[in-house]
């Protein structure tokens, strides 16, 4: 071997051999008339991908649109939720009902709610 001669023309081919292999294989069905095990490869291979990318973004869309953030009727304390739950105020402690983007108090049938705007005491 001639180390002194310059190397003009060197391929790394390792590099390439696995793409090499695939499309050469791809080759060999489409001519052989089974072009259609190679589509149909790469379309499951497509929704193996293309699928959990969908369902992320749909999950996220879902998510932004359920989340209310609003404040505790009772303590006025800074709270979240998703649309249709119920939470207990981490605050004072008061179960809330999530309805329409509202948090609500949730009382038992027939409970009659007052609030107190002014007490004199004589």
């Amino acid at each position: 071997m001639n180390n002194n001669s310059p190397n003009l023309f060197q391929v790394n081919l390792p590099r390439f051999q696995s793409w090499l292999t695939i499309v050469a294989i791809c080759l060999l069905l489409g001519s052989l008339g089974l072009g259609w095990v190679v589509k149909s490869a790469l379309i499951v291979v497509g929704l193996i991908i293309i699928t959990p990318m969908v369902g992320f973004l749909g999950f996220f869309w879902w998510l932004r649109r359920s989340i209310v953030q609003a404040e505790c009727p009772v303590c006025s304390y800074p709270l979240q939720g998703i649309n249709g739950s119920e939470i207990q105020c981490t605050n004072c402690g008061e179960l809330l009902k999530i309805d329409r983007g509202k948090m609500l108090r949730d009382t038992p049938p027939d409970t009659i709610d007052v609030v107190a705007v002014e007490v004199i005491s004589e």
